[in-house]
């Protein structure tokens, strides 16, 4: 567990006055800039060499833990009072709780806090759970909550497991020519599968008092416990109609299972989890299956005090972050991201490869290699195993975003030592690359769109294809390693990411928020590799970036465009979408755009005294219209890149 940084950002400096009162903006003014941003970055630097600044989620993360000790019988645990803190401060004025600040009420979000503050003594009559309870009623009801809250309530004896879908941890078996196996969906859906499998095969519910449960949150309870909200009735009219009918069919196999296959299901599945944990904090090393987990050693029999279900307890508890009588849960850690993008901006900003802060960079990376093949072999052609992931440790799952970013510093500032580590990730990405040219986050994979249509897949990510941002991402690294317009491997996905590009230019933000983001990827992964920035296309996408730029010269744009297309590009102003959207800029017209050195002056003036910036909004996206996530050091890195960015192209 972390403590909170209490450092508070200081009043903008002076040198805002003086590039508002001048006509060119000084290098003496810019370079003050960058040296105090260094500084900054550098004082972050753990003595390790690496980075890894506060990642924040939504409220998902302290009601899903609150619900897990109770589930768990260990609701006594002294922790669990600070976290019910943290999740009453960030209740909304209207009751409900929200995917990101400022944006609306989320009802899976809202029931999960109502409850969880219930079973930690909540009055029901206390005024701020009536107005959840009213807003979560005028919303539809807790039947509205997604699939993943189910397992959730049928866990705590709210609703029937009849409610969640049925996953027979059978699929273990399944070949990998079938549509639907273990290796056909995205990583983070695979490592929750077979936990959420064993859940609802031994569907054992811990029994709470009346007075505990959340039937007032219901209209209609014979709707929570089915799956399908409707009763199905007649032929299926569609693909979900089809699966909601297979989810049926299965719920009658679990009632009555071939026990012997049963069984070899369940141990293989252990198996599976048990081998999956090696060289990982944590299942998958991300807070959702790691909760599960838990939850799976229980069901299993393993005893309290047993050392991995001891480890899995630790491993959740290194995501809190204690703030007095608060502690807020972390999804994960993002130390390898952070490292990435700091060292880059190090680079850009003028660090050599024989700086100290470059040298321990370097060696904690390179240790940190991937060097045993996982689950991304089984979709990819024979290489050698490399790659690197995005959080301390979790080697089943390189990643390409993190891998890209990894070999772009380390061919900047990694020096000799580090250069056979950057071919073979560079080799490794190249194996990865999707037969549509682009490259996906976790596995080589092929689009299947039948499988957002199978019952659980309501978070909207259940496969992992191809995407314009980490496409772009990837051959920005491949352009940094040498790699031109000309080689296969780049043309193709320079065929991609034009195929995928708007009616406006602009290319949709899967990882971070969410146009201004991707299309400064894709801009500046275009650049990298020698396209010619002049065509109609990527002038067209320099367009849109200008078209949203704000008059003062910043960006900013709204986790809600992702709902609403009308907000696309617009929203409140960030400094790290400001310095993504300068870099989009750059990447097609140099340093010589007037809009883009309003953006450098903007940067410029919100800096505060310590070298860094402020920003309260989410920035970055787990999973579009279900997840997002503020970076802490986002406001830093980028604008310290595209300030660095931005002297060296005007020298």
């Amino acid at each position: 567990m972390l403590t909170a940084d209490a450092t508070a950002a200081e009043p903008l400096s002076d040198r805002s006055l003086e590039t508002a009162s001048t006509g060119t903006l000084s290098s003496s003014t810019l370079d003050r800039a960058i040296e105090a941003a260094c500084e900054a970055l550098v004082a972050r630097q753990d003595p390790a060499g690496f980075w890894c600044a506060e990642l924040q989620g939504d409220s998902i993360l302290e009601s899903e833990y609150l619900l897990l000790m109770w589930i768990l019988g260990r609701e006594a645990e002294p922790d669990l009072p600070l976290i019910a803190n943290y999740l009453r401060k960030i209740q909304n004025p209207d009751g409900g709780w929200s995917l990101y600040p400022g944006g609306p009420a989320d009802i899976s979000g809202t029931v999960k806090g109502y409850f969880a503050l219930k079973l930690m003594g909540d009055s029901p009559d206390a005024p701020h759970m009536r107005r959840a309870r009213e807003l979560i009623l005028s919303l539809g009801g807790a039947e509205k909550c997604n699939t993943f809250t189910r397992f959730y309530f049928a866990c705590l004896g709210q609703i029937s497991f009849d409610a969640c879908p049925s996953i027979p941890p059978e699929i273990v078996f399944l070949p990998k020519w079938f549509y639907f196996n273990l290796y056909h969906v995205s990583a983070w859906t695979r490592t929750m599968i077979l936990p959420l499998g064993l859940v609802t095969t031994f569907r054992r519910a811990r029994k709470l008092k009346p007075e505990q449960g959340i039937s007032e949150l219901y209209l209609d309870r014979q709707a929570a416990n089915r799956l399908s909200l409707k009763p199905l009735s007649g032929l299926p009219k569609t693909w979900q109609e089809i699966f909601l009918r297979i989810d049926q069919l299965l719920k009658v196999y679990d009632k009555t299972p071939n026990d012997t296959l049963r069984q070899k299901a369940i141990k293989k599945a252990e198996e599976w989890i048990l081998d999956h944990l090696s060289g990982s904090e944590g299942l998958g090393a991300i807070f959702p299956p790691m909760v599960y987990l838990l939850i799976v050693f229980q069901l299993l029999g393993y005893p309290e005090n047993h050392p991995r279900v001891v480890k899995a307890h630790k491993e959740l508890r290194d995501f809190f972050i204690q703030d007095g009588d608060e502690i807020r849960i972390q999804p994960c850690l993002s130390p390898m991201w952070d490292t990435g993008i700091a060292l880059n901006a190090l680079a850009e900003a003028g660090l050599s490869p024989g700086d100290d802060v470059a040298r321990r960079s370097t060696q904690w990376l390179l240790a940190k290699e991937c060097r045993v093949a996982s689950d991304w072999q089984k979709n990819c052609r024979p290489v050698e195993a490399s790659g690197w992931f995005f959080e301390f440790e979790n080697a089943h799952y390189p990643d390409t975003d993190d891998t890209a970013m990894v070999c772009t510093s380390l061919s900047r500032v990694g020096g000799p030592d580090a250069q056979s580590a950057v071919k073979r990730g560079v080799n490794w990405l190249l194996a990865m690359q999707n037969d549509d040219g682009g490259w996906a986050a976790f596995d080589r994979t092929t689009d299947r769109p039948l499988l957002e249509k199978i019952p659980f897949a309501d978070h909207n990510a259940m496969q992992d294809p191809s995407c314009p941002d980490i496409t772009g991402r990837v051959i920005e690294g491949l352009g940094r390693c040498g790699m031109r317009v000309g080689h296969p491997a780049i043309d193709r996905a320079v065929q991609y990411i034009r195929k995928q590009a708007d009616a406006d230019g602009a290319w949709w933000g899967r990882w971070g928020v969410n146009y201004v983001y991707g299309t400064w990827q894709v801009l500046t992964g275009l650049k990298a590799v020698g396209q010619d920035m002049s065509e109609s296309w990527t002038r067209k996408a320099a367009d849109w970036l200008l078209s949203v730029q704000k008059p003062d010269g910043s960006f900013g744009e709204t986790c809600a465009s992702y709902d609403d297309a009308r907000l696309k590009g617009q929203g409140d102003s960030t400094a790290s979408q400001t310095a993504w959207g300068a870099m989009g800029l750059m990447a097609v017209h140099g340093a010589s755009h007037p809009a883009i050195e309003k953006a450098i002056r903007w940067l410029i003036e919100t800096q505060t005294h310590e070298g860094s910036w402020e920003e309260t909004n989410y920035t970055g996206t787990g999973f579009p219209r279900v997840f997002y996530l503020k970076y802490h050091y986002y406001r830093l890195y980028f604008p310290l890149t595209a300030l660095a960015r931005y002297r060296r192209l005007r020298s």
